[in-house]
């Protein structure tokens, strides 16, 4: 089943998917509130994006402190995702995270790639983090939003 991950950010929102089968993570784009306008506008764009993709399911990065801890970004993650399920019907995971932008930013610069690149697509790679790391857990331990 193919699956579209959401990192989610105030300022960026980063996606990414698998293939139809569900084995492989690829970034897709990177959407800017400051382009949108509002985050009705962000949610139309990324139900639009849903529409084309055509995922099976939802995975949205949950931003944890390291003790499991939820912060003040947590929230608005947990709200946005609310926002969300009342737009689609599509199930949605939650999958805990931490330091994906860090590491995404590690993986570009390993790559090799300019700085100003690697800010264009940071999000767009922290979400294949995610998505990887989705793929990797056991069913059975997967979250439901």
């Amino acid at each position: 089943m193919k699956l579209l991950c959401i990192d989610y950010g105030l300022a960026r929102t980063g996606l990414a998917a698998t293939d139809a089968g569900g084995r492989m993570a690829f970034p897709r784009t990177t959407l800017h509130l400051d382009r949108l306008g509002s985050r009705k506008a962000l949610l139309a764009a990324l139900m639009e994006i849903i529409a084309a993709e055509q995922p099976g399911a939802l995975v949205v990065g949950l931003p944890l402190h390291r003790d499991g801890a939820e912060s003040l970004t947590t929230r608005q993650v947990r709200n946005f995702t609310e926002r969300l399920k009342r737009r689609t019907e599509l199930p949605i995971y939650f999958m805990p995270e931490f330091l994906s932008s860090e590491e995404a930013a590690a993986d570009l610069e390993e790559a090799g790639m300019s700085r100003a690149r690697r800010r264009e697509v940071l999000d767009q790679q922290a979400a294949v983090r995610i998505l990887e790391s989705f793929l990797a857990e056991p069913g059975e331990r997967r979250m439901r939003a």
